[in-house]
């Protein structure tokens, strides 16, 4: 029966309205669709892999098995567009708007500032709706639950989830008791200068209404009684088969034994776009009765291999919650599992088939299966066969049993019997939505009544290319009795059956082989644990759990969130229309809620536009022979090849003149671009570009710090500070200490990616570029330089960016030259947004670290004297890690005062992508290195931490190392504030109670300060123009030189503007930042953007002002209106220019003289947090901030920018990490692999307050910068975490000083905790293997 050739119809509801499609590609994804055949652009791609959330929409369809309409989220990128054949979906344009009215789900995040670039906002948006589509009153659990594939890299979480919990029942702060008696808020008022903690008043929300929602399309209704009919599409590569039948779906896999079955897309989506893989046959199961059907027998439940994880997981709820406990051992592991199985988006249409099917060596779902023996049906032509999922089943890496033509039609989880115990455990870096290092099942049957062992399974993923059972050790364990030697037997015979290679993929080899250990030892104790409660009056037969050993066995659970923020509000009698100082909502949070805000990306398309895909090196270091592009020509939509040779100005490059538009002869580095495919589609494009043959000579690559030190691969020059006699300074010291510190890099994950539009004008060599840029001005100059035009022709326009961090103040240029040369080849429009892979591998980021120190201090804690050397790895080229190493060197000392320092940095050229600027600037790296030693110095004096630390602090009036002096030092303030504020002494108390207690956990805390020297410290950046137009209608056109990437820095502007001119901020619009209104303007970095801008914008506002001077004289009771007529009238100018520059900036590195910053930022944080001894995780129990921003110009949005610069570099500390291989290639290319903080990984507690009664002269209105200094406030949490093992080591009797790099990951944790566990494990020799990964 071969597919009916007619074509057939896709029909299917967007928004209301009915789509019909005869011709689909089964290639093109829902997000593609509503992007460029619908216009729907408020649905954005983030990452093209289910990873991030950001393209999340709903969709409801009628369920024929179940008779009822099911709302679920899904993540756009992934979900076939085929797939929706009678289905309804929503997205953010279909639940509110400005125009009309915003959806309470909209008006929420925007108004309790949970939007700041709001490029993931749609998609938090979506999720949150689907919620309330199906629980109209949510706990604050499920609103926590709904958003575990949601990522934000700005927010820091906390705006969302309050804004949020305004929806719940439970709602309100502490549990409903918001300000009555028990509140957390309690007590907070202070009656001198009035404090506030409300950024928004949530009585003004409108209420939700349940009636109001678009209703399900009648027409999808009386559809689904109707007898479907197979479909098929046929695409260029692709052809999409929906048998309806079991019957049908048969004969089809005999017909194409090596089609894919795919229900939710969400394996082979991925596989198809970033493994370049093909599948040519599609067949969609979904329809299928039997394969969707739940049946409950006498030995289990049977599940259809087209059941969705999340009606696995409906299912199996309900029946633990009806049957006893011990018939439900296997279902309460299953479920444990799929709590943290990727995020509801996947989980609501991944299918239990396809998990087992995929065959991942770290499933989440196969240990279970295979530990619990479960029973799998196939069925072919031949006939059915039950198999059992045992060793057997997986038979190498991602290959089953199963035969090409067979199809999985069941799986049967079984039911537990009396006497048999069952345990899941998993480990990842991130809680949320992360994939598993080690998991695994394990389950035990004892003989009746007693504790021997009758049958054991214990089954790993993630220690082998296949999901293994460790049968030596179960065969080993029968018939024992379940006790200590036996624990101490399995141990050891775990460790040698679960071995690793050195060099086994993956890496982290000590770390999953002490897993497996660990996850036995919990499954013991949590197994006698039960033993013991199950016997309780029989002759006990096996020793209970010790007391402090319980916490071991418990299972994660987080405690809902509580947090409050303090701001002083404005001065009484300030005028209402003035709103600097209050907590006016980000200007385009709304459109952003609506997803109407227009990012780069989202511009129309152009009549004869063209796509651009990058080619770039898989080599780190190597000659190019030669580069081939004929496969490329034979792609549908091909138009042309861009490389070297078709740059009509200059092919060099860069900051520092030492890069290339495309690379000519050599690459230096994975990533290096060589030439771009320009085709008619994205789709036609990247096939082009994979197309392209390079051949290479392959040279050797310089690839980590190591490297380049014993190559002495340096750019020069080799900075120093050295100020005082250090030598002197060790002399006078009662003890030194000799240490270093490596700190990782940090990929930015904006979540708007690289994206460029280029429109050639077709005259004069002009041209028009829409950019995601922080710096309009460098790239208006590289690419009027790689064009041989003056600048005067090109035009770079900024609405606004998805979010920078500094990843777009200059790498955006590699992409946007490219894309420019691309364009006047062609005479058309060109367009670029990268994949979230490309972007990763390409665009650099933070600069990884190693510190050496040396430091002389007195008996009592005081330091004396350091010597230190800081290697940067600064990648292929200069770029901006000059000034990065000149702000770590300026930070060395954090806020503490050493008379005597001798200091150098050094950049490491390597054949790694050119590491950049990355909020912090080289500030982070540098005082983590100061902190590190601090705390080997407390610990080395045996006193307390915080007090050796505030008896270093600084003092008003003070010189720094580079002999710049203190003024306006609110940083002691900041510190006994937080001290009080955090209760630390009273709170130590109790840690230290808790870890004599608890045995496998251990928490610790820890308060740290900073100080932040605010401007660039190349002087003559330091300058800012502004233009200001007043229309007769007195409405006012701001613009200024600084761009928009979340950061509410047109809000701010807004509001100074608002402030100088008198009027209200109704009246003033800001629409752009481009180079053809304000010229030569500095990047938006280094926090100071609202300083320069913001003396701009006012010097603009006053030059207006004087020239009204006279017309408001002559009429003083009139209005501004009337004032801005009678001028126009009068032929009196209504446009201004505004100039701000910094004075006295100047710092001169050979004299150690000179002033390099304008003034400080200082903050405090004393952070908690718990630590699991035996696996590495940790959790974040508390954290209270204390930070001084001078008088705050609009403290949600600083508060908002603490938060966001907190979580940011908790991720920076203890999760991101960046892996790299020996050759030098990237291995962590996207949200899969690479962790960014989720909604669940910030504080439980997060207070932040900022400083009263503390106004800066050095800035506008008297406020301060806010948007790096508090990043480095995280350092809290690492040095908490090295708290809590320190307590971890010293149970296990290892007291001396160790050396924990960052970030803490669980990793680094569970290595550092040592005990029996790791010494089981003992690690390879290095010299002896070729690691996985290696430490660049």
């Amino acid at each position: 029966m071969a597919p009916n050739e007619t074509g057939d119809e896709l029909v299917f509801f967007v928004n209301g309205k009915k789509v019909v499609e005869k011709d689909v590609d089964p290639e093109t994804t829902l997000l593609t669709y509503l992007r460029r055949k619908l216009g729907l652009c408020g649905t954005k791609l983030g990452c093209g892999e289910g990873g991030c959330g950001a393209c999340t929409v709903m969709i409801s369809k009628y369920d024929p098995f179940r008779k009822k309409i099911l709302h679920h989220t899904a993540n756009a990128c992934l979900f076939p567009v085929c797939a929706l054949h009678h289905v309804a979906v929503t997205t953010v344009e279909g639940i509110g708007n400005t125009k009309s009215r915003l959806h309470p789900a909209q008006e929420r995040i925007a108004k309790s500032h949970g939007s700041q670039c709001g490029f993931c906002t749609p998609g938090i948006v979506m999720s949150m709706y689907t919620l309330l589509r199906n629980k109209p009153e949510p706990k604050m659990e499920d609103i926590e639950d709904a958003f575990q594939g949601n990522l934000c890299r700005c927010t820091g979480y906390r705006p969302i989830l309050e804004g949020y919990r305004t929806f719940a029942k439970n709602g309100d702060c502490c549990g409903g008791k918001a300000n009555g008696p028990g509140c957390c808020m309690n007590g907070k008022e202070d009656s001198v200068t009035m404090m506030s903690s409300s950024l928004f008043d949530s009585s003004e929300f409108q209420p939700l209404d349940p009636t109001q929602e678009p209703i399900f399309p009648p027409e999808l209704m009386t559809q689904s009684n109707k007898q479907q009919k197979q479909m098929c599409f046929k695409g260029e590569r692709v052809m999409w088969i929906q048998p309806t039948t079991l019957k049908e779906l048969v004969a089809l896999k005999s017909q194409y034994p090596n089609a894919k079955l795919v229900v939710g897309n969400t394996e082979v989506g991925i596989e198809m776009r970033l493994k370049n893989l093909l599948y040519p046959v599609i067949i969609a199961p979904a329809w299928i009765s039997e394969m969707n059907a739940v049946q409950h027998t006498e030995t289990g439940i049977t599940f259809g291999a087209a059941c969705t994880l999340h009606s696995v997981e409906e299912v199996l709820r309900k029946v633990v919650a009806e049957l006893p406990p011990y018939k439900t051992e296997v279902f309460q592991a299953v479920l444990e599992q799929l709590r943290w199985f990727a995020g509801p988006q996947i989980r609501n249409v991944a299918a239990i088939g396809g998990n087992i099917m995929t065959a991942s060596p770290i499933s989440d779902l196969n240990p279970v299966l295979m530990a619990s023996g479960s029973k799998l049906t196939l069925v072919s032509k031949e006939g059915k066969r039950t198999v059992v999922m045992n060793e057997k089943f997986f038979t190498g890496y991602r290959k089953t049993i199963v035969k090409p033509e067979e199809i999985l039609l069941s799986v049967e989880i079984p039911y537990s019997k009396k006497g048999e115990y069952f345990s899941a455990f998993k480990q990842a870096s991130r809680r949320e939505d992360d994939i598993a290092i080690v998991t695994c099942g394990m389950r035990v049957l004892f003989q009746d009544g007693t504790s021997r062992v009758e049958e054991i399974k214990l089954s790993y993923g993630g220690m082998a290319p296949t999901t293994v059972l460790a049968l030596k050790t179960c065969q080993e364990l029968t018939g024992r009795d379940w006790n200590e030697k036996l624990l101490q037997d399995a141990c050891r015979s775990l460790a040698g059956e679960m071995d690793l290679s050195p060099s086994a993929p993956g890496g982290m080899v000590d770390f999953r082989r002490t897993l497996t250990l660990s996850f036995f030892f919990k499954f013991y104790l949590t197994v006698l644990q039960k033993l013991s409660k199950n016997q309780k009056g029989t002759n006990n037969l096996c020793e209970p759990v010790p007391s402090n050993y319980i916490s071991a066995t418990e299972l994660f659970h987080k405690d809902p969130i509580a947090n409050a923020q303090l701001f002083q509000e404005v001065p009484r009698g300030q005028a209402i229309e003035d709103m600097v100082g209050r907590p006016l909502m980000h200007v385009s949070a709304a459109k952003q809620a609506c997803g109407e805000a227009v990012y780069c990306d989202d511009i129309p398309h152009y009549e004869n536009e063209l796509y651009l895909t990058l080619v770039t090196s898989t080599k780190a270091h190597a000659k190019i022979l030669s580069v081939d592009a004929s496969e490329a020509q034979s792609v549908p939509g091909f138009v042309c090849y861009v490389s070297a040779n078709d740059v009509p100005g200059s092919n060099i490059t860069g900051i520092a003149n030492d890069e290339t538009v495309f690379a000519k002869d050599v690459v230096t580095c994975v990533g290096h671009i060589i030439g771009a495919v320009l085709a008619d589609t994205q789709e036609h494009s990247r096939r082009a570009a994979k197309a392209v043959k390079i051949k290479y000579e392959e040279l050797k690559p310089i690839v980590t710090i190591q490297e380049a030190i014993e190559k002495q691969s340096f750019l020069k020059p080799i900075k120093r500070i050295k100020k005082g006699d250090v030598k002197k300074g060790f002399e006078e010291s009662d003890h030194i200490l000799e240490g270093e510190m490596y700190l990782g890099g940090q990929e930015h994950f904006y979540l708007e990616t690289h994206c460029t539009l280029a429109v050639p004008k077709g005259e004069d060599g002009e041209m028009e570029l829409f950019v995601s840029t922080q710096n309009p001005t460098k790239t208006q100059e590289f690419t009027a330089n790689a064009l041989g035009v003056p600048s005067n022709r090109i035009v770079v326009r900024v609405k606004r960016m998805g979010g920078g961090f500094g990843g777009k103040e200059t790498r955006n240029t590699v992409l946007t030259t490219a894309v420019a040369v691309a364009a006047f080849k062609t005479g058309r429009p060109v367009r670029c947004m990268l994949d979230r892979d490309e972007d990763m591998l390409i665009s650099g980021g933070r600069h990884p670290f190693l510190g050496r120190y040396k430091v002389g201090f007195m008996k009592n804690g005081r330091v004396k004297s350091l010597e230190v050397s800081y290697y940067c790895n600064g990648g292929n080229s200069a770029d901006l890690s000059y000034g990065v190493l000149d702000r770590a060197l300026l930070h060395l000392d954090n806020a503490y005062n050493i008379p005597n320092v001798s200091s150098m940095g050094i950049i490491c050229k390597t054949n790694l992508p050119s590491n950049t600027a990355f909020r912090g600037f080289g500030g982070p790296q540098g005082m983590m290195i100061a902190e590190c030693w601090m705390s080997d110095l407390a610990r080395k004096c045996g006193l307390p931490p915080e007090e050796v630390r505030k008896l270093n602090l600084y003092n008003e009036g003070d010189l720094t190392h580079f002999n710049q002096k203190l003024e306006g030092f609110t940083l002691r303030r900041c510190w006994d504030e937080c001290l009080s504020s955090s209760s630390y002494h009273a709170r130590k108390k109790l840690i230290e109670e808790f870890n004599k207690q608890n045995r496998w956990k251990k928490r610790g805390m820890c308060i740290i300060p900073t100080k932040f020297g605010i401007s660039f410290t190349i002087p003559f950046l330091n300058q800012a123009g502004a233009l200001v137009h007043v229309y007769t209608d007195g409405s006012v056109l701001l613009t200024h030189g600084g761009t928009e990437m979340g950061q509410g820095l047109h809000t701010k502007m807004i509001q100074v503007a608002s402030r100088s001119l008198g009027i209200p901020t109704s009246k003033i619009h800001i629409s752009e930042t481009s180079t053809n209104t304000v010229p030569n303007t500095s990047p938006t970095a280094a926090s100071v953007s609202s300083d320069i801008n913001g003396m701009a914008v006012h010097n603009a506002c006053q030059t207006i002002l004087k020239r009204l001077e006279p017309i408001k004289q002559s009429n003083p009771k009139g209005s501004w209106e009337d004032w801005i007529k009678a001028a126009y009238v009068n032929c009196i100018s209504l446009s201004a220019t505004g100039f701000y520059r910094i004075p006295d900036l100047g710092y001169d590195f050979e004299k150690n003289e000179g002033k390099p910053f304008c003034y400080f930022s200082y903050g405090v944080a004393c952070s908690e947090v718990e630590i699991d001894c035996l696996t590495g995780d940790h959790k974040n129990i508390r954290t209270d901030i204390v930070m001084d921003v001078g008088t705050s110009l609009n403290p949600a949005i600083d508060i908002g920018q603490i938060e966001g610069a907190f979580v940011q570099g908790l991720g920076l500390f203890t999760m991101e990490e960046l892996r790299y291989s020996p050759e030098g290639n990237l291995y962590t290319r996207g949200p899969g692999m690479y962790k960014i903080p989720a909604f669940g990984d910030i504080p439980t507690e997060f207070y932040v307050s900022l400083l009263r009664d503390c106004p800066n002269s050095k800035a506008v209105y008297s406020s301060k910068a806010v948007g790096e200094p508090p990043l480095f406030l995280s350092a809290s949490v690492f040095y908490a975490i090295k708290d809590a093992i320190y307590a971890a080591r010293k149970d296990s009797g290892v007291t001396e000083a160790f050396r924990l790099d960052s970030p803490a990951t669980p990793e680094r944790i569970r290595n550092a905790c040592v005990d029996i566990f790791t010494k089981m494990c003992p690690s390879a020799e290095p010299g002896t293997f070729k690691p996985w990964c290696v430490r660049v």
